[in-house]
């Protein structure tokens, strides 16, 4: 069966940010089943058995029979490699999708993720924060813009890059940046409302749940 790691717990401002997420998701979509190996933050992710499979030590990991990889991209791209279901048929397709998905985690995720960061040390202000602020916004105005009209981002179809590219989004909920474009909104109350996005997210919540410390 297939296995992914996750941690067991994390800070609530992070919960639902992990990127386990995104295996869990396809794999929902796939209609697979799977097991989740959990992962203590700290010396945990030192232990070199797992250092082996996660040279950073990080989550997740995925094993699929002999196929033992890290990177979340790395790892939905295989899952969605093993049908039409979020990689569409047509070549042409296919490899717009593949595409978008690098798209999403270099072009998107890049400046969201930089700007969270400071967002989380309480660095909001100053020419560094201001200038990825206005980073995020451009590229979200762009991402608008290829979209336009259209339900998803390949084939108006549903695909691993609208997966990768939601959870992407989703590290801006606590800002109103997706809010400026009704196109992206729209785009991503689509996505989420799927049923396997809200069992994988529902997943990994209540492992958190859990596993919280003490009060």
């Amino acid at each position: 069966m297939i296995k992914i790691s996750a941690y067991k717990w994390v800070p609530p401002f992070v919960q639902g940010l992990v990127r386990d997420l995104r295996p869990r998701w396809a794999l929902e979509e796939l209609g697979l089943p799977y097991e989740v190996m959990l992962v203590a933050l700290g010396p945990e992710q030192s232990d070199p058995d797992y250092r082996a499979l996660q040279p950073f030590g990080q989550v997740p990991i995925l094993e699929d029979g002999e196929i033992k990889l890290f990177e979340s991209g790395a790892i939905v791209l295989h899952l969605a490699s093993k049908s039409d279901v979020l990689l569409p048929r047509d070549t042409v397709e296919r490899e717009t999708a593949i595409a978008w998905i690098f798209a999403a985690i270099n072009t998107m995720e890049v400046p969201i993720t930089f700007g969270m960061r400071m967002t989380f040390a309480n660095v909001t202000s100053g020419p560094l924060y201001d200038g990825n602020m206005e980073w995020i916004g451009r590229r979200l105005g762009e991402l608008a813009a290829a979209l336009g009209d259209n339900d998803y981002l390949v084939g108006n179809r549903f695909s691993a890059a609208d997966l990768m590219m939601t959870t992407v989004l989703t590290q801006l909920r606590s800002t109103d940046l997706v809010a400026k474009h009704p196109t992206l909104v729209a785009y991503y109350a689509r996505c989420t409302a799927r049923p396997a996005y809200q069992k994988a997210m529902a997943d990994q919540l209540a492992v958190f749940r859990a596993n919280a410390p003490p009060a």
